[in-house]
Order: C-alpha cells, then sequence, then structure tokens
C-alpha cells in the first residue's frame, strides 16, 4: 500500500515538501506500506482550502449540513471492515475491538451530531431583566485545528471532526506517522459523501507539521489528543495566541474493588476495562485499588486472569492482547517494568517479552502487587499492558489513593451496591467515572481534570466547543417564542 498524495480541497493532491514514509505493522515489524508526510507548507495549503469553503458551509441550512454528515456516516460505515483492519494492522489493537472503535464509532458519532443540529429548534431569546430581549446566536468558530494519536486513530479523529463540521466549521486533520494508510478511508469516504471541497482536509505529520497547524494564524480552534507533555506545550502556544484550545491528554486511573465487589464481574471486564488495546488506552484502569481484607484474594485472581489472556496476532478474533504500536514504545514499556521491579514490587506474572512471539512487538501482560501509590509506576503513565495492584485500608483511603495522581480522566468503581458506587465516583477528581462498567458515550461529555486536559468532546457540550455564542441585545416589544433546547 502506498499513498503520496495528500487530501486538499477536496482531492488527492501532491505535497508541496515533506518526506515518505515507511508505515510498519505491528505484529510482524514488517513494512506493510509508505506514506508521504506533508510539512509546513502543505499544512499552509490545507488551511487555504479550509478558510475557501468554511464562510459557504457555516452558512449552509443546520439540515442540510446534517443530511452530508448522514451520507458520511453511510460511507464510513460501509468501509468498517476494511478500516478496522487498516488499524489492527498498523498498531496492533485487536480486530475485535478495533471494529467497533475504529469501523463503526466514527459513523455513530457524526449521525449523533447530524441529529442534534437537525433538531435545534426554534431561535434562542430571551425575556431580559429590563424588559428587553436577547437573541443569542451560536456562530461556527472557523478553521479547527485537530490532530490525532495512533492508538485510536478513527475513533479520536471522529470525536473532533464530527461536531466541528455538524457546528459548520472547517477542518484540517493531521493523524500520526504510524496510523496514516487508514485516513486515505476517510479521505475517500468524505469525498464520496460529497462533502464539499476543502470543509475536510487530512494532512498526514510529524511533530513539524502539528507546530505549524497549531500556530497557524489561519486556524482559529486546537483540538488535540494526545501526551500530557505535547498537550502542554500546544496549550502555552495557544495561550499566547489566545486561541480556544481542547486537550485530552494522559490518564492513570483507577479502579476501585470496594469490599462487597463482585470479583468474578470486574475479572469478566478485566479486559475491556483495565488492558483495552493492551492498555495502549487513555482511560485504561491500570490501578487497582483492593480492600486489605480481599487483597490476597484479589492479587491472586487478577493475576490469574491476566496469566491467561491470548495474546497473538491482532487480526485473529481470539487475541484479547496485541502488540505495541512500535519497537521503540516496546522499549518504554519494558524500561517501566525494570523500573517497577527496582522499586520493589512484586511482579506476580508477565515482565517481558512472550517466548513465542519472535517478530512484531508484544509485551507480556504484567501485574505487580504490593505496589505503593508513590512509586513511579503507579504515578507514571505506562500505555501498555501493565498493572498494579494496591492495597487501602477504607473506604476514605481508597477515595485518598484514587485522587493521589496528577491525572484525573477516568476510573472504574466496582461494587454489589450501585447506589453507593455512585456514591465512591462522585469522590472521585476525575472527569469520567464508571460504576461496575466503563464505556463511552457519544451521548455525554468527555474529558480530563488536571494534567488530564482542558475541555471536553461528545455530547452537546462537545458541539459547542466549537461554537462561540453571540447576543444580540433587542429593545422591548413582541417577544418571540423562546427555544428551551439548549443546543
Amino acid at each position: 500500500m502506498e499513498q503520496m498524495d495528500l487530501f486538499i480541497g477536496g482531492a488527492l493532491t501532491g505535497a508541496k515538501e515533506g518526506e515518505a514514509t515507511d508505515v510498519v505493522e505491528a505484529a510482524t515489524g514488517e513494512v506493510m506500506g509508505r506514506v508521504m508526510l506533508g510539512g509546513a507548507a502543505d499544512i499552509d495549503a490545507a488551511v487555504t482550502a479550509a478558510e475557501a469553503a468554511s464562510a459557504s458551509w457555516a452558512a449552509r441550512d443546520p439540515r442540510e449540513r446534517a443530511d452530508v454528515l448522514v451520507r458520511f456516516a453511510d460511507h464510513l460505515t460501509a468501509r468498517a471492515v476494511e478500516t478496522a483492519t487498516l488499524v489492527s494492522r498498523q498498531n496492533g489493537m485487536p480486530i475485535t475491538l478495533s471494529t467497533g472503535a475504529n469501523g463503526y464509532f466514527p459513523g455513530l458519532v457524526l449521525r449523533y451530531y447530524a441529529g442534534l443540529v437537525r433538531d435545534a429548534g426554534e431561535p434562542d431569546v430571551r425575556p431580559g431583566m429590563r424588559g428587553t430581549r436577547t437573541r443569542v446566536e451560536r456562530t461556527p468558530i472557523g478553521v479547527v485545528g485537530a490532530i490525532t494519536p495512533w492508538n485510536y486513530p478513527q475513533t479520536l479523529a471522529a470525536m473532533k471532526y464530527a461536531p466541528a463540521l455538524a457546528a459548520g466549521c472547517a477542518v484540517v486533520l493531521k493523524p500520526p506517522p504510524e496510523t496514516a494508510l487508514d485516513a486515505y478511508v476517510l479521505a475517500e469516504a468524505a469525498e464520496a459523501a460529497g462533502l464539499p471541497p476543502g470543509v475536510l482536509n487530512i494532512v498526514p505529520g510529524g511533530r513539524d507539521a502539528g507546530a505549524r497547524l497549531v500556530a497557524h494564524p489561519g486556524v482559529a480552534k486546537v483540538a488535540f489528543t494526545g501526551s500530557t507533555a505535547a498537550g502542554r506545550a500546544i496549550g502555552a502556544v495557544c495561550g499566547e495566541l489566545l486561541k480556544p484550545v481542547t486537550l485530552e491528554l494522559g490518564g492513570k486511573s483507577a479502579a476501585i474493588l470496594l469490599d462487597d465487589v463482585d470479583l468474578a464481574s470486574y475479572l469478566g471486564m478485566l479486559p475491556r476495562v483495565s488492558l483495552p488495546n493492551a492498555g495502549q488506552t487513555c482511560h485504561s484502569s491500570t490501578r487497582i485499588l483492593a480492600p486489605r481484607a480481599r487483597y490476597d484474594e484479589v492479587v491472586d485472581a487478577v493475576t490469574d486472569t491476566v496469566r491467561g489472556l491470548v495474546v497473538g496476532d491482532p487480526l485473529d478474533r481470539a487475541t484479547q492482547i496485541g502488540p505495541m504500536v512500535s519497537a521503540a514504545h516496546r522499549g518504554r514499556v519494558l524500561d517501566h517494568i525494570d523500573v517497577g521491579r527496582a522499586e520493589g514490587a512484586r511482579l506476580t506474572t508477565g515482565g517481558g517479552v512472550p517466548a513465542d512471539r519472535e517478530a512484531g512487538w508484544f509485551v507480556e501482560p504484567t501485574v505487580f502487587a504490593d505496589v505503593d501509590n508513590s512509586w513511579r509506576i503507579a504515578q507514571e503513565e505506562i500505555f501498555g499492558p501493565v498493572l498494579c495492584v494496591i492495597p487501602y485500608d477504607d473506604e476514605e483511603d481508597a477515595v485518598r489513593i484514587a485522587n493521589d495522581s496528577d491525572y484525573g480522566l477516568a476510573g472504574t468503581v466496582w461494587t454489589s451496591d450501585e447506589e453507593r458506587g455512585v456514591a465512591v465516583a462522585r469522590r472521585v477528581h476525575t472527569g469520567s467515572i464508571g460504576v461496575n462498567h466503563f464505556g463511552l458515550d457519544p451521548a455525554a461529555p468527555f474529558g480530563g481534570w488536571k494534567a488530564s486536559g482542558l475541555g471536553t468532546e461528545l455530547g452537546p457540550e462537545g458541539l459547542e466547543a466549537y461554537r462561540r455564542p453571540k447576543s444580540i441585545y433587542l429593545p422591548a416589544g413582541s417577544r418571540e417564542r423562546t427555544r428551551k433546547d439548549p443546543v
């Protein structure tokens, strides 16, 4: 597979600068394709195309935009299996997860935002406190620069372009080099759906292209998902430019197992909640907090469960743990495992490279017990299949440990009493948390607290991130009907 063009202005076009790079299959370490990465001049061209398309797209009736987004969703859904397979080959995500996350989720999000803008209701005219009226309008924010990572490339891209397009914004999307091939399926679907030229532009690139996109004067808002370190740098630039930015960053979430936990229920969900995509997931509950009275039971059960997970080819539907995305990333994960050993954690399973996996970038699913929450393996985002089991004394202590983190993205609470679980969940300093479950819902906001980010994606709140409110003050007179819908 070779893609030497960029998707700018509604068509595949040759790069103005940049360089070609190999895309390597995570499970084999072999080259599976080659792509052209755009440079600063290509970002400039994409922003110019987006600016040219922005006014007419914003001026369209929201119902017309909704129709286009539904067609876009249909074309993405028709390509779901192809897209999911490409993603799994590039980043090692098990195909059972990738099919839903990268194949079908984007269409679901597009349809959700199409429905929001289609059913927006009457104009929002409010009675004033002095007998006057105010008409509050929400206008598209302008050209959006969207930067996405390799771990859930289609999922995280859709969480940005879907609300932005629904709001009336044009988008320049910069996918990462590691998963650039599936971006061309996205471009193909956009063209087939009839998105106006320039409304969605796709320029795979590295850090230099991303930096140019963030600082570009034609970009009105930046939406980024990635590491906290990169998010801080992007936030600093946007702060200097007074440019709105949404940052969805790292996490080190806790799974709080209360003393009444149905342990079998948690263990059944562990691969999806604590080790999704081999831990290469920002919201993974990788710190497992267990009550001291049941600590040995939890450690033994978690160890047995993790030891039994199927490690293998991500395209095999039996696989639960695939490879790391690259050799370099595998090295970072193994380095963290060495740190855990040095800190004194007790390794109960895993800890190295699977003996039967000579090719690819696999890491054994690993469990550390007797971990102190202050240790690096409990504080730093490892982004691999590594779990820490941490003891706690009582419910108060569990909440304290869960909150003793620089991050605040997600988490879970496991209990036989849902009402009790909700009460504990409310005390955890995090942007999202599940009780006996965790799963992103397009209709609910998702975003981080503390070092896990700024702003939210998904839900009606995700749409508002791409619009600016404008108050039009009117004199006293006949009152227009007030819209009740907050969208």
